[in-house]
């Protein structure tokens, strides 16, 4: 079992507001609502940026798959029998 699982199943009611109250020591009252906003804002970007993934995964998967390009003469896919093409012959030196 993971021992962070664990750890949120043994909080309860008690738990939760002494974390609360030692929340609200640390950062103050002013601050508190500045810092759920803050987390507020990264939520929503957080799902925002997951379902933009989450539709290009689909978008991906419903496209038709690309028929594979003819393959170019010489290249070693060609079939054994076919003709090559002739070679090149070197540059002279003039």
């Amino acid at each position: 079992m993971n021992p962070l699982l664990a750890f949120i199943e043994g909080l309860g009611g008690p738990e939760m507001l002494m974390i609360m109250v030692v929340i609200l020591m640390l950062f103050g009252a002013n601050r508190l609502p500045e810092l759920a906003k803050g987390f507020g804002k990264s939520m929503r970007e957080f799902k925002k940026a997951a379902s933009g993934v989450e539709e290009e995964v689909r978008r991906a998967m419903e496209e038709e798959p690309a028929k594979p390009a003819a393959k170019p003469v010489g290249t070693i896919e060609q079939q054994a029998g076919a003709p090559k093409p002739p070679a090149s012959p070197p540059p002279s030196a003039d």
